[in-house]
């Protein structure tokens, strides 16, 4: 079975009943008597992905009917959730207990491995490792349906995020996880990002095709983009299916809402982090992977980091990355070679060559009070308080895109770098 039901459109916005109807189409169409069900949504890091509200009416409408709902966001790499951020995700309705907790250190299931020699010909003869896929041990614990939820949108590692990765990376583990994203790396951020056929999304297909093929595994995907009049998120689709082909269509949705192509390098580019979602510079780099393409030679990245508090979600990664910092692809690479411990946490590799600007342009954080000038530094970034660039530039009152300020001066705005993809049209081709 592969694309099942769903609603999809470049001016299209998807309500709530919109939504109740394309759950309810699903469930009448996979014709199946479901009594335990597996949810992996994202985290609150996806607030934007609407997986909140869907997971929410899944729940409304299957629990009264007995069926067992187990629900594990899809961390990655991420901090577990908290019940505050929880209930701001899924509301009020989900019994906490139902909340299960993903760990990619442990608790994991071997699955098979992807041959070195097909690593290298997806990475054009730059890396030959083998990966191992592992996924969650509750994805084996006989559900009758486990249900991908999430949003596609331009991604760094895979080049548009979801379907598969929601899978190998949201419930994975450290082989892939770290591999996959390294392997993006070294391939090229700027030849991935906004792409639907890359060396990353082959691992994560080859994985889910060969080694999970009997788990009952079904995605639904939605593109999202934000009215720009409003503020608000709209729904411009939803996909339901597990084949390529599904998850294409809505990518080729995505790329048409979530890209914007610019016909001149933006010389300064302000981007506003919110401080409830971007508490570490591992999410908060999204400002440098989303506007690299567009950013001028010499131009200079303002990202004001009210929430920022830590480099990394996982412990280990946020000791490397201060340790390593962003110095650019090749003080990395030789970092990889020289250190045992960056070999093996090569997605910490890999995340210290995306948030680098290779010495192209400056990135400027601003942090609150969560962290100092002096540590943001250390890293390799430059340094301004957020008190006082917030003055300069606010973000209460600027518009995403081209604003003028009083004396003159012409600047970008993104308010949240997580919603697309900035790049000029000559690289995006």
């Amino acid at each position: 079975m592969s694309f099942i039901c769903g609603k999809s459109g470049i001016n299209m916005c998807l309500n709530r009943k919109d939504k109740e109807q394309i759950v309810a189409e699903f469930f009448e169409k996979i014709g199946s008597s479901l009594k335990k069900i597996l949810l992996l949504p994202p985290d609150l890091t996806r607030f934007n992905s609407n997986a909140g509200e869907i997971t929410e009416i899944i729940y409304e409408m299957l629990s009264p009917k007995g069926v067992k709902i187990d629900i594990m966001p899809a961390l990655g790499t991420h901090f577990a959730m908290t019940e505050k951020e929880i209930r701001v995700m899924f509301g009020s309705k989900i019994p906490l207990d139902l909340f299960k907790v993903h760990d990619w250190r442990n608790s994991l299931h071997r699955l098979g491995q992807v041959p070195g020699p097909l690593i290298s010909e997806w990475s054009e003869g730059k890396l030959d490792y083998s990966v191992n896929i592992e996924v969650n041990k509750i994805l084996f614990d006989n559900y009758d349906l486990i249900l991908s939820i999430g949003q596609i949108v331009p991604h760094e590692v895979v080049g548009m995020a979801n379907y598969t990765k929601n899978v190998c990376v949201g419930v994975g583990g450290q082989d892939t996880i770290n591999k996959s994203h390294f392997l993006g790396a070294v391939y090229g951020m700027e030849r991935i990002m906004g792409r639907i056929d890359t060396p990353v999304r082959k691992l994560f297909n080859y994985g889910v095709q060969n080694f999970m093929h009997n788990l009952p595994i079904q995605y639904i995907l939605t593109v999202m983009q934000k009215n720009q009049n409003s503020g608000k998120m709209e729904m411009r689709g939803m996909y339901v299916g597990n084949d390529m082909e599904t998850f294409s269509d809505g990518a080729k949705l995505s790329q048409q809402v979530n890209l914007d192509l610019l016909g001149k390098p933006l010389k300064k580019v302000v981007v506003h982090l919110d401080h409830e979602e971007f508490k570490s510079t591992w999410l908060g780099n999204k400002s440098v992977y989303r506007t690299r393409m567009a950013m001028a030679d010499d131009g200079e990245l303002i990202v004001l980091a009210p929430g920022l508090k830590e480099f990394g979600e996982d412990p280990e990664i946020d000791r490397l990355i201060r340790k390593y910092g962003y110095r650019g692809t090749p003080a990395t690479l030789e970092s990889v070679k020289k250190h045992l411990e960056l070999q093996n946490n090569l997605s910490a590799a890999a995340h210290l060559i995306h948030g680098s600007s290779e010495g192209r342009f400056k990135v400027t954080y601003c942090p609150g009070p969560g962290m100092s000038l002096e540590n943001i530094r250390s890293v390799g970034f430059n340094a301004e308080l957020y008190d006082k660039m917030s003055k300069i530039y606010d973000h209460a009152k600027l518009k995403d895109g081209f604003n003028t300020m009083p004396d003159g001066e012409e600047i970008f705005f993104i308010s949240n770098p997580g919603l697309g993809l900035w790049a000029l049209k000559e690289k995006f081709s």
